[in-house]
């Protein structure tokens, strides 16, 4: 079996550094595929100056979606893993990987972070959403056989966010096996991801309702997954109204994001699920195009030029 790693990056030039070296201890048998895009902090100058680096992707996307299909479109293994930025890949990890897909089709595991009181550990999420259970991947350490990413074509690049939860929805759809494995585990120092980003709740329930209609249609129980999860965002943003901790008329905005970001993301679901009636439910999958890569430099095969 032959293993790929693509390492998505954006302005995370030490964080890059860290998962390379990570990976060059712990996978040394691994092609190693970085996409870049766009950073503005050195960090194309630093994966060049590196010798342990097969491809390196330049894009001008800046969404995820993007960067993991353009990483994919590039690796040539059979099986291909995703890591992202900033995370450090333990010893064992390529070994559990390559385990882990001689007996399933996706195998994923935890990532654990160091907390100045101490450390956390992600566990396996499910959910049976009409009658279809869903074993949800942990996006930043995660492999698949290739014929899974070639069956449901990729991400959907529709996403800004979300994206790893619809391919595990489409994934569930099909005859393939998805695995946890504790030991395929990553680690994250405590700070090293820049701290927790700023949630943006339009495109939150955009997502959500996207993904949700896509795959399963306008039925009661999306429709109901998606008033559950705004209800319970709803009443934990009222504790911080209560607390003084936000502005009533901050609440009230969140609100109006959440309904029309909800109200979006159906009707363009809904479109998509139109668009694309296979079973890869994937009408902006990475077949859709062919100009995400604006530079690309492939060391493979040819001696790597001095910096």
């Amino acid at each position: 079996m032959d293993l790929s790693v693509v390492v998505p990056t954006l302005n995370g030039r030490d964080q890059l550094a860290r998962t390379l070296d990570s990976l060059s201890g712990a996978a040394p048998d691994a092609e190693v595929v970085v996409v870049n895009g766009p950073s503005a902090d050195g960090t194309t100058g630093m994966v060049r100056d590196r010798d342990d680096v097969d491809i390196l992707v330049e894009i001008a996307d800046r969404t995820v979606s993007v960067a993991r299909n353009a990483g994919i479109e590039r690796a040539s293994g059979d099986a291909v893993a995703l890591v992202d930025h900033g995370l450090a890949v333990r010893d064992g990890w390529e070994e559990t990987v390559r385990t882990g897909l001689s007996e399933t089709d996706v195998v994923t595991g935890p990532t654990r972070r160091s907390l100045r009181a101490g450390s956390t550990t992600d566990t396996v999420e499910s959910r049976t959403i009409v009658g279809r259970k869903v074993t949800f991947f942990n996006s930043g350490n995660v492999a698949f056989r290739r014929a899974v990413l070639d069956a449901f074509d990729g991400f959907d690049e529709y996403l800004d966010v979300g994206s790893a939860r619809d391919l595990a929805h489409r994934v569930a759809s099909g005859d393939y096996t998805v695995a946890w494995d504790s030991e395929m585990a990553v680690e994250q120092a405590y700070g090293s991801d820049g701290g927790e980003p700023e949630r943006d709740w339009g495109w939150k329930y955009r997502s959500l309702g996207y993904r949700l209609s896509k795959n399963y249609g306008v039925r009661p129980t999306v429709i109901g997954r998606l008033a559950s999860h705004a209800g319970s965002d709803a009443i934990s943003a009222l504790g911080d109204v209560l607390r003084r901790n936000t502005d009533p008329s901050e609440w009230f905005g969140t609100g109006r994001r959440v309904v029309s970001g909800a109200a979006v993301g159906v009707k363009d679901g809904l479109k998509a699920r139109t668009s694309d009636r296979s079973a890869a439910r994937n009408p902006n999958g990475a077949a859709d195009r062919t100009d995400r890569a604006v530079t690309v430099y492939d060391w493979r095969d040819a001696s790597r030029p001095p910096p």
